[in-house]
């Protein structure tokens, strides 16, 4: 089992900044992807970021944020993190983070909320 909490989130004005935080209660180094997720209201969830560990670590983003976020980890304190600039009203939602093993389990942390006024 693995709890996941992220914080970061809040109200901000279009053209500012967030960094989201994601704490896991274990180790990240085995898993098969981290990612951030979005859910706006009347919306479904959609991929913002992710880090596919299989590959080497390599990223993807929604064409949606490209340029303006960016997603990393540290292993050693067990955290992802999304660095987020230039953000608009569109990305006011609830952003969760993901962590999927290659077992194929699943973990959802309870997310955290981000608003943006224009």
């Amino acid at each position: 089992q693995v709890q996941l909490v992220e914080s970061g989130g809040g109200l901000v004005q279009a053209g500012e900044s967030l960094r989201l935080s994601c704490a896991a209660s274990r180790s990240i180094f085995s898993t098969r992807t981290m990612g951030w997720y979005r859910q706006a209201p009347g919306k479904q969830r959609e991929l913002v970021a992710r880090i596919i560990n299989v590959n080497g670590g390599s990223t993807n983003y929604a064409d949606s944020v490209k340029d303006r976020f960016t997603i990393s980890r540290d292993n050693n304190k067990n955290m992802v993190y999304l660095q987020m600039d230039n953000l608009k009203p569109e990305d006011t939602a609830v952003y969760y983070c993901n962590i999927e093993f290659y077992s194929g389990t699943n973990y959802w942390g309870q997310g955290t909320q981000v608003t943006v006024s224009s």
